[in-house]
């Protein structure tokens, strides 16, 4: 493995052959192999200095890494270290300052210049010695490898001893900057400064020719971060959000380091070995198993399962795993979360942490997985954020008009059958020649199809190959005229022995190929999900690659104004945003064919009234579920705007009233309605709607719940259990108080707790509930008696049970869009 320009620096400064060289030069220009570097003098004087100041215009990723290990170094020994950087033209890296908050914490003060209006150009690294001896670097160099290192860039020593009058006025000078006109970087002005944050082209120049692989790399280093600081507030879980190309696997596999069993489930075995030699590199080690199809490895330290094997029954138990057997649980691609094998093991296992890791549930999707992991989300980096951070390439997108006609086919669910799809495609010349005349319109030397079926990858292969353009179909059990397997495929792209793969599905996710400059949207989108997982596999980042050009051959099928949303990530829509102009990621283009503007327009004109809608969205899950849902699997299936639309007008809010909602469009069973009948009925409805500005009321009313059966009274032990059990878990402690830290919640005393449960929510119960509640004994809370028949009734239990579920997972709902909001 070749080293990095970093490491190879390191190693020599490490043990430099003539420190001498250092202590008497004074000045460093950037000239010389090592010697006349200013990294090899600033760290020498870092050995000897008890405090430093450190002030330069911008912090780098790179140059912080060269110095990290001697800064960490004399905050051992007992050295103050104080830096002061800027935000000038957004070069400062998030990263760089969290390489700083990672390993050195609290160790070393970070501050940032705050004044917008003034410029800020000091570089300078001053060094107090013992005996009042100050020695200072000042000059050109910012906290960059090439500032530090080869880069042209000169920089003069002087001392207290040579011009003790100009130390001080510099000293001074950084005083009152530190002092009066700069901000503390922690851990909440890091999160608004990266959510900001844009690449600047200046930092292109600063990468290294060689990198490490063994070394976590921008957005990997804020999450890395985030999810640290996410263990140490209590939480046990976490979802981290990031777009396709920043580097997910990698990221999970520096994280489980410090973890002995690792377990990482995904859906494809190719995906499980491409991760297995991630683990391999990065982990350092060889201890790593498969448990799939064709082998049932369980003694190894690292674990590669596959979902369909692995979520079984019969072998989620102590013959091969218990329950916890692993420290670390990775759920890879979680928007597969929701389906039952995926449910089946994170519901079994118990590590001490587990990670989801997704490109794609965005705001705008479903929110079923954001429940799976209680709403905590310690770091999220969208696909516009990731290019607006140079993570990703930009994209080019043409909205072409197809008028192949839709009106006749029949969806389900908002789902196309391929069958029909294929009667409308297949021989369809007019259709051909307009995707073949745009792809030679915008040009492409390697490009990716996704079609609707094998026999309409087939087609478009054939097409393109008899109009010279070499292309191969790629699909599951192939067979056929022009098919591929998919790696032969890929290596034939790459080696231009052909220009076009036409798949279907199978490059959705886990497949790579920087060098794509093209995609092809041959087929209605049907989700964002899909839409997000396609764009994302032409945009990661490539030699001499500039953008992604994306050719959407759209007509008028369901959801087709849809598209601005998934563009935009939920931030606009066809409505607000008709021609995709804004809230576009830095550097791209959206061009969408005038006929496209009209369509939307009628396509947004026929939408159906809300009330309507929310009743398409009720069957629409029904029948994926097969069974009338509950309040937890309607909030988790409907799409978020149809949901947002619901929850914020309280007439049409089903889950206000589920049981009146069930009702009137006759999905409510007799039995259902027998239970909401009478005063029972009374209770559940106001369970559904009592006042929640806070969490507190949840975990005493979920204290009633015992098993199938509610409990008539609670005391104040099952009302403490209950409140500590819901507050220990995954950070829900942060709702106890404004100001409440991790620290100061595990020293709070039970006594403390206990006061508080009955001083407020048990007290806002009996004043505002009191028709339900009383409180026949102190220090306990009891049902009316008038409940008495019916609270050993299992299925009256489960409606409450549902309740008090949907209402938490609302609640944490909607702390996570405050919480991004104010980001």
């Amino acid at each position: 493995m070749a080293q990095s320009a970093s490491e190879e620096l390191i190693k020599f400064y490490e043990n430099p052959a003539d420190l001498t060289f250092y202590t008497d030069n004074n000045v460093c220009t950037g000239n010389d192999r090592y010697r006349d570097h200013l990294l090899g003098h600033i760290l020498v004087s870092m050995r000897k200095a008890e405090n430093m100041d450190i002030i330069v215009s911008f912090l780098m990723e790179s140059g912080v890494r060269l110095i990290l290990n001697e800064l960490k170094s004399a905050t051992e020994r007992g050295a103050a270290i104080r830096i002061l950087t800027g935000s000038y033209l957004d070069i400062t890296q998030p990263s760089a300052l969290c390489l700083l908050r990672k390993h050195l914490g609290d160790d070393i003060e970070l501050r940032m210049f705050k004044e917008k209006n003034r410029a800020f150009h000091p570089k300078a690294c001053i060094f107090h010695h013992r005996h009042d001896f100050h020695e200072i670097f000042i000059g050109s160099s910012n906290i960059s490898r090439s500032a530090l290192t080869s880069g042209i860039e000169w920089n003069y020593r002087f001392n207290s001893a040579a011009d003790d009058r100009g130390c001080r006025k510099f000293m001074h000078t950084f005083e009152d900057l530190w002092l009066n006109h700069s901000v503390t970087v922690d851990d909440e002005f890091l999160k608004e400064y990266s959510k900001h944050w844009h690449h600047h082209p200046i930092l292109k120049y600063d990468e290294e020719k060689v990198t490490s692989f063994f070394q976590p790399r921008g957005s990997q280093i804020e999450a890395l971060y985030a999810l640290e600081h996410s263990r140490k507030e209590g939480a046990d879980k976490g979802l981290v959000i990031a777009a396709t190309g920043v580097g997910k696997t990698a990221l999970a596999a520096f994280d489980s380091v410090k973890f002995e069993r690792i377990l990482f489930v995904a859906h494809r075995d190719e995906i499980l070995k491409k991760t297995a030699g991630t683990f391999a590199s990065i982990r350092k080690t060889a201890d790593i198993g498969f448990f799939n199809a064709g082998e049932k490895c369980t003694d190894r330290s690292v674990i590669m399962a596959s979902v369909a094997t692995l979520g079984n029954d019969k072998y989620l138990n102590d013959k091969y795993f218990s329950p916890d057997f692993f420290d670390y649980l990775i759920i890879d691609e979680t928007h597969h979360g929701v389906a039952s094998q995926y449910r089946r093991i994170m519901n079994y296992f118990r590590p001490k942490f587990m990670l989801g890791l997704t490109a794609t549930p965005e705001r705008m999707d479903k929110k079923d997985i954001f429940e799976l992991f209680d709403y905590n989300v310690p770091y999220e980096i969208s696909l516009c954020e990731a290019i607006n951070k140079g993570y990703l390439v930009p994209f080019k997108y043409y909205g072409i008009y197809d008028d192949t006609d839709y009106s006749g086919l029949h969806p389900v669910n908002g789902r196309y059958d391929n069958r029909e799809l294929n009667e409308t495609y297949i021989g369809n010349v007019r259709r051909h020649d307009l995707i073949y005349g745009n792809y030679l319109k915008y040009g492409s030397r390697r490009a990716l199809g996704f079609c609707c079926s094998r026999e309409h990858a087939e087609e478009m292969a054939r097409e393109f190959n008899r109009r010279n353009i070499k292309a191969a179909a790629v699909y599951s059990n192939a067979g056929g005229e022009c098919p591929e397997d998919r790696g032969t495929a890929v290596e034939k792209l790459l080696r231009g022995e052909i220009r076009v793969i036409f798949c279907v599905d199978m490059f959705n996710e886990g497949v790579d190929i920087t060098s794509l400059d093209m995609v092809m949207f041959l087929r209605p989108t049907e989700s964002p999900v899909i839409f997000m997982q396609q764009l994302g596999r032409g945009l990661r980042t490539c030699a001499d690659k500039q953008f992604l050009t994306v050719l959407d051959f759209i007509g008028n099928y369901v959801r087709a104004e849809k598209v601005i949303r998934y563009l935009t990530e939920g931030k606009s829509d066809s409505r607000t945003n008709p021609y995709g102009q804004n809230n576009l990621p830095d550097g791209c283009q959206v061009d969408f064919d005038l006929r496209l503007v009209d369509l939307f327009a009628s396509l947004n004109r026929r939408n159906t009234v809300r009330k309507e809608l929310i009743r398409q969205e009720y069957f629409r899950i029904k029948a994926e579920t097969g069974k009338v849902p509950d309040r937890i699997e309607l909030f988790n299936g409907m799409e978020s705007d149809i949901y947002l639309e619901a929850v914020q007008h309280s007439k049409d809010n089903p889950f206000s009233n589920y049981s009146g909602f069930l009702k009137e469009i006759g999905e409510l069973s007799p039995e259902k309605e027998e239970i909401y009948t009478g005063f029972a009925g009374d209770f559940l409805r106001m369970a559904e709607t009592t006042a929640m500005t806070k969490v507190y009321k949840m975990p005493v009313l979920t204290a009633f719940l015992d098993g199938s059966a509610l409990k008539s009274a609670v005391t104040e032990k099952d009302l403490l259990q209950s409140w500590l059990s819901f507050f220990s878990g995954n950070r829900n402690w942060i709702d106890l108080d404004k100001d409440m830290t991790y620290e100061k919640f595990l020293k709070i005393s039970r006594k403390r707790h206990a006061d508080k449960i009955f001083d407020m929510p048990v007290k806002f119960l009996l004043k505002t509930e009191n028709m339900f509640f009383r409180q026949e004994k102190p220090r306990t809370l009891s049902l009316n008696p008038k409940l008495s028949d019916i609270l050993s009734r299992p299925e009256f239990a489960a409606e409450f049970r549902d309740i008090i579920n949907y209402r938490t997972v609302e609640y944490y709902r909607r702390r996570y869009e405050k919480e991004t909001e104010t980001r």
